[in-house]
């Protein structure tokens, strides 16, 4: 499964909001879902459309999963499995409060959370740096000391998610691990972007509290609010 996903484009995103159509402070603009029509003939039964609309969630959910597990992540193709799964189970209860993809994110999301709570995997007693995670960071012009700080800050905070209620780690895994805006994230979870910027100020401030020893950490988190 993994290794046929990788032939798709594992860097898509969720698609951002239109910049032209602004919706008023704390509310949701309802957005265009071209996957929807696939999403219901998918939980209607159809065998088609179901294996379609995984196909077609199956690169970025993948880049969710690994965004909050990490590439080498033993559990990653086993997570990324159990993620398809219950978004085909969840495909009944999807009423459109947030488009296909978005719900899809969220479900990755909270699938690679679960793994983490599971396992008791605890990168920042021990953080690690990928070597994918280097090779991708070295293309970028920052020093090598700042290419290796960058991504065991990122392992770091992978293992604090799993020690934030669950609210507060989907918001901080949507926002700053995988890089969405507040407002993409507020369509993923289907809430106000005032809910978003509550539980992300309530997750730094429970960050805060962890970080005194790791002040390079606590300045990025803070920079990506």
């Amino acid at each position: 499964m993994l290794r046929l996903l990788r032939g798709g484009r594992e860097s898509e995103a969720p698609p951002s909001p239109n910049p032209a159509v602004q919706p008023a402070p704390g509310r949701l603009e309802r957005a265009e879902d071209p996957l929807r029509e696939l999403a219901t003939a998918a939980a209607a039964g159809s065998r088609e459309a179901q294996r379609t609309l995984l196909v077609a969630v199956g690169p970025p959910l993948l880049r969710v999963v690994r965004g909050v597990l990490g590439g080498q992540h033993p559990d990653l193709e086993d997570t990324l499995q159990e993620a398809m799964v219950s978004l085909h189970l969840a495909l009944v209860g999807f009423r459109g409060e947030c488009t296909t993809l978005h719900f899809a994110c969220r479900i990755g999301v909270q699938t690679a959370l679960n793994t983490r709570r599971r396992n008791g995997y605890r990168t920042r007693h021990t953080p690690t740096t990928e070597p994918a995670a280097l090779a991708e960071l070295a293309r970028d012009e920052r020093s090598p000391a700042e290419t290796i700080d960058a991504a065991a800050c990122r392992e770091t905070l992978r293992g604090l998610l799993a020690e934030l209620p669950p609210p507060q780690a989907e918001v901080l895994a949507l926002h700053i691990l995988l890089g969405h805006t507040v407002d993409e994230t507020a369509a993923t979870l289907a809430v106000p972007r005032d809910t978003v910027r509550s539980r992300l100020r309530a997750a730094l401030a429970s960050l805060r509290r962890q970080l005194h020893a790791q002040p390079a950490l606590l300045a990025r988190l803070e920079e990506a609010r």
